[in-house]
């Protein structure tokens, strides 16, 4: 029980030279009635070269690495051998790491699928500097590892805290970033504190009673309130139980002084530096295609993510069945079967 004290939300190619119109020169001259298949050949040979090349930036190879940022070092691990568009992931919390996204490296056999520990969490260093623990720092680490990993185009996906910091992001550095994936969506927390609520009015009675008393009372270390919280999180968090060892080891390795001092101490109290972020006026500054996912049990919130999406121009929203907030844990099959044709679509485009 003890792994529900901060009760965290989760917000978890091939470089070759670029060329711009590639082109074959034939330096003998044709016979008349050969021209049409010289033209042919020309225009097969020039696109093989075109496919073989792409702008996705250097070759990744698959495994584990480290970078250093401002305040330590960060843990990045690179997936699947696959030629595709990269996909680059932002785990949840603040401060959640990116265990419970590890479903999504089924993706690895058609591209690389980038995880990646924010400081203050799982394999990353830990931080006790709140001067780090900002969303602008969190940005230019993921600038850092972006430009580590030389990623010129890219997908990239962002789970709950991380649908926040992939959009700040994408408002900072949109350059490369084909298409934007925002799951459990937490972007206006004002929202957020208001669907908990109403989540916790269709808790039993006596759910309901510990959580106003201990709230009232800041105890938030009595068991009473963690078995509360614990009943909580099997409706709109995690809902396939027993729970899978990716969420056990993204709750035991999470940051819980960062969350606390973002988040705050609970899904119902949000009193971190994060209870006034809402990125709602903004939505309408994402010039790209976008991607809202959200578990049809999700604390985030069906009719929450489908305002945001009609915030957004052309946005796209999926339902992800019989899931909670995890939705790629809950439903894994539904999840990657969306979001690989997401990304497949815009791949062949």
């Amino acid at each position: 029980m003890k792994k529900f004290k901060s009760a965290p939300y989760f917000y978890a190619g091939l470089r070759l030279k670029q060329i711009s119109r590639p082109f074959i020169i034939f330096e003998t001259k044709p016979q008349p009635m050969k021209k049409v298949n010289l033209l042919c050949a020309t225009a097969i040979i020039a696109a093989l070269i075109f496919t073989s090349c792409n702008n996705t930036g250097k070759k990744l190879t698959p495994g584990q690495g480290y970078i250093q940022v401002k305040g330590g070092r960060i843990w990045y691990n690179i997936v699947g051998t696959g030629s595709k568009t990269p996909l680059l992931l932002l785990h949840g919390g603040p401060g959640v790491p990116s265990y419970y996204l590890n479903p999504i490296g089924e993706l690895g056999k058609d591209r690389p699928v980038i995880f990646f520990d924010q400081l203050g969490c799982g394999r990353s260093g830990r931080i006790t500097d709140t001067t780090l623990m900002t969303m602008d720092n969190y940005v230019e680490e993921v600038k850092a590892l972006r430009d580590s990993l030389g990623l010129k185009e890219y997908f990239l996906y962002g789970s709950s805290w991380g649908s926040m910091l992939g959009t700040d992001f994408y408002l900072a550095h949109p350059e490369g970033i084909k298409g934007l994936i925002l799951s459990g969506s937490a972007l206006s927390i004002p929202r957020w504190m208001d669907d908990a609520q109403k989540q916790i009015a269709t808790m039993p009675d006596s759910i309901q009673q510990i959580i106003k008393v201990n709230e009232a009372n800041k105890t938030y270390d009595s068991p009473d309130y963690l078995k509360a919280m614990k009943v909580y999180y099997e409706k709109y968090v995690a809902r396939k139980v027993p729970w899978s060892a990716d969420v056990d080891s993204a709750f035991s390795q999470e940051g819980e002084n960062v969350y606390l001092y973002m988040e705050g101490p609970s899904e119902f109290t949000i009193t971190g530096t994060i209870k006034t972020y809402d990125r709602t006026p903004d939505l309408g500054k994402l010039k790209l295609p976008v991607l809202y996912m959200v578990g049809d049990y999700d604390e985030a919130n069906p009719e929450t993510s489908k305002y945001y999406q009609s915030l957004t121009p052309g946005a796209k929203l999926a339902i992800i069945k019989n899931a909670g907030h995890l939705t790629m844990q809950d439903n894994k099959e539904q999840h990657n079967q969306v979001l690989s044709a997401f990304l497949d679509s815009l791949d062949g485009h």
